[in-house]
């Protein structure tokens, strides 16, 4: 679909696409946004692989760049198993010194106009603040779990199998077979994101190159990967290395629960650790009913993907839908005005529609209730969805729901 933004407002900075010879420079002024040091050259030889040709952008004050966000090829399995085109939105960050001016929303406005000029289907963030996000029609469209476990107490029932073998890999191993290995996976759950080289990059080479991250996979009875995990010492050591250290799980990747519960197993034999968290679990993972004692973990709920629908009927008629009868949703965005308009939606698809609509949403609250994880009931009760027709909404709750709770599990 050929979308066109709707006027901007002005602003003082102008917005365009860098060139290679600038990636530094916007690369130094995310960095220093979130409070870290800028690479070295060592370091930036690899940091510099993540940036892929025409994705970046500078805001500029004069010749000043004084904001940029840049994005990844990726791509988002939704619920049915289809793979669509995905935009990963990251490196988002503006000066200190010219924080809400307009720079921040001309860089959101021309990435969102590129990437439907793209034909990317969706954009999707983690968002560091959440408040800035949905006046561009980002949503919270996965949830997570940050699990927090003590290895001492927590120890695997006796019944739950083990179907594999564990074992560390090196640097080259983890980035010569893990890429393979995930995308062998990659449409085990709605939600879940691809992982193209850059990815790849940014979020194994630079830090196996440049930090204290370990590798493990998984091997099963066949003898190829089919999970793994990306963990490192958390940033304060014990005064007495007795005291044990404690565990960060950046990545935790799973073909079936089988895999994940020897994944967590592992984790949880490792020694000398006195605490484990990990970050970006599924909602629905039973960790806690597989253990001696369910007390030994606590999950605390985090926002996982923020989803943005760039291209709406390629969306809606891409993912399945629970057995309901049709519900005609009207969209309104501003934004894309392309989106706008009503499409009626049911278990055989969704297409655009002249009839009425029981239900208005804004891209916000779309994005909200496309991978299921709010009901469109739910959503209505708080404001969030425009009811016109009270009736639907038992029937909207079916075709928007999942079998499974949706999961990204993949920072970036």
């Amino acid at each position: 679909m050929t979308q066109t933004l709707s006027p901007a407002r002005a602003t003082e900075f102008d917005v365009r696409v860098l060139e290679d010879a600038e990636l530094r420079t916007a690369n130094t002024i995310f960095n220093e946004a979130v409070h870290e040091q800028p690479p070295n050259d060592e370091k930036w030889a690899t940091t510099r692989k993540f940036y892929e040709p025409g994705r970046t952008f500078g805001a500029f004050a004069g010749d000043t760049m004084i904001g940029t966000t840049t994005s990844l090829t990726s791509a988002l399995t939704v619920p049915g198993g289809a793979v669509l085109p995905m935009a990963a939105v990251t490196g988002v960050a503006v000066r200190t010194d010219h924080r809400r001016r307009g720079a921040l929303t001309g860089l959101m406005r021309e990435q969102l106009a590129a990437v439907a000029r793209g034909g990317e289907v969706f954009a999707a963030l983690h968002a560091s603040e959440a408040t800035i996000y949905g006046r561009f029609g980002y949503g919270i469209g996965t949830l997570a779990h940050i699990v927090r476990a003590r290895p001492a107490r927590a120890r695997m029932r006796p019944e739950v199998p083990t179907t594999g073998t564990m074992r560390l890999l090196t640097q080259d191993e983890a980035l010569t077979l893990l890429p393979e290995a995930y995308s062998r996976m990659l449409g085990a759950w709605p939600g879940m994101m691809g992982r193209g080289p850059s990815w790849w990059a940014l979020c194994y080479e630079r830090r196996l190159r440049h930090e204290y991250f370990r590798v493990a996979a998984h091997h099963g009875a066949d003898g190829a990967i089919d999970g793994f995990l990306q963990y490192r010492p958390s940033e304060q050591a014990p005064a007495d290395p007795r005291d044990g250290v404690g565990l960060v799980v950046y990545d935790f990747v799973a073909a079936d629960q089988a895999v994940a519960n020897d994944l967590w197993r592992f984790l949880l034999d490792i020694d000398l650790v006195d605490h484990l968290t990990a970050y970006q679990r599924p909602t629905d993972e039973p960790l806690a009913a597989a253990l001696v004692d369910s007390t030994a973990v606590r999950s605390e709920l985090d926002d996982d993907l923020w989803l943005r629908l760039v291209d709406v009927p390629a969306a809606l008629s891409a993912r399945a839908y629970g057995p309901a009868d049709p519900v005609v949703v009207e969209v309104v965005d501003p934004l894309l005005p392309a989106n706008t308009g009503t499409y009626v939606v049911g278990a055989a698809g969704a297409e655009r529609t002249e009839a009425p609509a029981a239900l208005t949403v804004d891209p916000e609250a779309l994005a909200m209730l496309y991978l299921g994880a709010w009901r469109p009931s739910q959503l209505a009760g708080i404001g969030r969805v425009t009811v016109h027709d009270p009736a639907a909404l038992p029937a909207a709750d079916r075709l928007f729901g999942t079998e499974r709770a949706a999961w990204c599990g993949s920072l970036f």
